[in-house]
């Protein structure tokens, strides 16, 4: 077990290194790429695009919506980012150390801010798609640890405090934007399934007993990871479809894509004014 943590340490200093060796600056803030919100990475200046392939260790993005997966550094209105284009997910049959293996290579880095951005089926009453959600707790206790095995001192302690994994002053700097902007936004609380079946009706309404506004399949193993490594995280759902037993018809996949599109929009200028925010302090 020690030699597999000291070789998984090895590749995320390597793919550490070369990430460094191809930008000009190391930025302060991560974006992760959800459903829909691929324009976003066209609305950045003074790009440079590292594809995922070409990334020692890197996995490759198979999900629809995450194909064509890059990493890629540039500006907003000054502001250096990095941007992922594509995630990874557990139900791509990836163990979870792969699956937040960026998340690492970040940390390493020095990102201190984590955006992550997801599709989710909405569960609280009065929830209509397409929409977006500031993500404010998660639960994640239906699914393996993304912490499991060995920890990994150099970024975080065995036992992690997950009181405030989405920073109460972000929550409250995309509700002040959000309002800027004109665009409605709800708050809630995210559930992590592990997918790729959607959930049944009975599920859904376990876990609207237990609290949850919207579920989907990604976000969670990796906040998780950047709580663990003290990064400052955001994140935002676009309510993309009404989850089982909620909607009047059988859950589509293409639905989730198209309503994602269509709010894509106003989800790219949230975020957009969200760095310009962090940014400026």
């Amino acid at each position: 077990m020690i030699d597999k943590k000291r070789e998984y340490v090895k590749q995320v200093v390597t793919a550490s290194e070369y990430i460094r060796r191809k930008v000009d600056e190391i930025p302060k803030i991560c974006i992760v790429l959800g459903s829909g919100l691929s324009p976003l990475a066209d609305k950045i200046t003074q790009k440079t695009v590292l594809p995922y392939v070409d990334i020692p260790y890197f996995p490759v993005s198979t999900a629809p919506g995450h194909e064509g997966g890059a990493l890629i550094y540039g500006d907003i209105d000054g502001i250096g980012v990095f941007i992922m284009r594509g995630r990874f997910h557990y139900y791509e049959g990836y163990d979870l150390s792969v699956t937040t293996f960026y998340v690492r290579v970040m940390a390493y880095l020095g990102i201190k801010t984590l955006i992550v951005t997801n599709a989710a089926g909405g569960i609280n009453d009065g929830m209509t798609p397409p929409s977006l959600m500031i993500i404010e707790d998660h639960i994640s206790f239906l699914a393996e640890s993304s912490l499991r095995g060995p920890n990994l001192d150099y970024f975080g302690v065995r036992f992690p405090d997950q009181t405030h994994v989405y920073d109460p002053e972000y929550v409250e700097i995309l509700s002040e934007a959000s309002a800027k902007l004109g665009i409605k936004i709800t708050k809630g609380v995210y559930a992590f399934c592990k997918g790729p079946q959607y959930e049944t009706p009975a599920e859904i309404r376990a876990l609207k007993i237990l609290g949850a506004d919207a579920v989907g399949m990604s976000t969670v193993p990796e906040t998780i990871v950047a709580s663990h490594c003290g990064m400052r995280i955001a994140g935002i759902s676009c309510i993309s479809n009404l989850a089982a037993g909620i909607s009047p018809k059988p859950l589509d996949g293409q639905e989730v894509l198209l309503n994602a599109n269509l709010i894509s929009n106003d989800n790219c200028e949230l975020v957009m004014e969200f760095v310009r925010r962090i940014g400026e302090k």
